[in-house]
């Protein structure tokens, strides 16, 4: 058996590798074409070699989105290709049953999974960091849209919400707004500052326009002042903005918990960010699925030039599952399901179909 394992192992290694270096040279391509209206522009020149680094740093997160359909599209070739040329059969005579196949190609997805999960925790947020540094250099800042980041904390009997545009290329923050509100709810002081820096757990903004509102009396009064440094202490780091200004797909599973945590603790809705977090943990494991759905191909009987058809409709299946993925999570956050059913059940549907067609050829046929 050690040698039927390796024969399975080599050839659908050697398939998914060829299939995912396919998909990341296309989007290599398509990205590096996005980018080139960019060259020349910039506060500094934003050269053909920076935009090339550029879209080098994509990678990883490409790698990562790409990984369990390019598993299955590999996998899905090994086994038609095994079952067209008969070799399967002579496997199966061999000793290879359908529990020891199924447990085979397992420990295979475990190893996808294992990698899958390394790209996407670990090599994919960094790479995607210093991506947005590098651009950051060269165009200014990094940003997502108008309104920026949004966050929320709160000190003893205040509340503060704070915006904050865009980072700077340095780490430093641009366009900074805090709205500092009372237990009650009513707005007591606003604070403005076009940079800041992050210190030693506080922010020092820089010629800081502070707005007083006071409404003790019988008329509202509103005074202000400008002061050149203000040290604002706070619990923000300079990772909890930058995971704000990042889209949660591109933040790592520590980085999503911990920023959960900090959202809950104030209060805020943390809907998105959950089942981000769950899908985090449980697309690695999609890995898994799609040798499983992989698998009942080797069990169907193919004709001559037939393999095409096959393997074309195992893309289908695995776009689907990606489809109900993407729009589980969004009627999830609308609806309001928990979170870890809304990312778990596609890949838990998908692994009962699968099972269910390879105990039907198996058993039935």
């Amino acid at each position: 058996m050690r040698t039927i394992r390796r024969l399975i192992y080599r050839e659908v290694i050697a398939s998914v590798v060829f299939v995912a270096a396919g998909f990341l040279a296309l989007f290599f391509f398509f990205d590096f074409v996005d980018e080139l209206p960019n060259v020349g522009r910039g506060v500094t020149p934003y050269r053909l070699t920076q935009a090339l680094l550029y879209v080098t740093l994509l990678v990883p997160n490409h790698l990562y989105e790409l990984m369990p359909i390019a598993v299955l599209i590999g996998t899905i070739f090994v086994m038609a290709r095994l079952a067209q040329s008969s070799e399967y059969t002579i496997l199966r005579t061999s000793g290879l049953g359908p529990g020891r196949a199924l447990r085979t190609l397992m420990a295979l997805g475990v190893i996808f999974t294992l990698l899958t999960f390394a790209a996407g925790d670990y090599v994919a947020p960094a790479a995607d960091k210093a991506a947005q540094l590098l651009r950051a250099r060269y165009q200014g800042r990094i940003s997502i849209g108008q309104t920026g980041a949004w966050l929320k904390e709160r000190q003893d009997k205040s509340t503060y919400t704070v915006n904050v545009s865009a980072l700077a290329a340095d780490g430093s923050l641009q366009g900074v707004r805090l709205f500092e509100a009372d237990d009650q709810g009513r707005l007591m002081r606003t604070t403005s500052a076009a940079r800041g820096q992050f210190v030693d757990e506080a922010w020092l903004l820089m010629d800081a326009e502070i707005s007083h509102f006071d409404n003790s009396g019988q008329r509202a009064r509103v005074d202000h002042q400008t002061v050149p440094q203000l040290r604002w202490r706070t619990e923000l780091t300079q990772e909890m903005v930058s995971v704000a200004l990042l889209k949660p797909d591109r933040m790592s599973t520590i980085d999503l918990f911990q920023y959960i945590q900090h959202l809950e603790q104030n209060g805020q809705t943390s809907q998105r960010y959950e089942i981000e977090f769950w899908r985090k943990v449980f697309y690695p494991l999609s890995c898994m699925v799609m040798v499983v759905l992989a698998l009942p191909f080797a069990y169907l009987h193919f004709r001559s030039g037939g393999i095409t058809s096959y393997v074309f409709g195992g893309v289908l299946i695995g776009i689907s599952f990606f489809l109900l993925n993407n729009v589980f999570g969004y009627v999830g956050n609308l609806r309001d399901w928990w979170p870890w059913l809304t990312a778990a059940a596609p890949g838990l549907l998908y692994t009962l179909l699968s099972l269910a067609a390879f105990t039907f050829l198996v058993l039935r046929r």
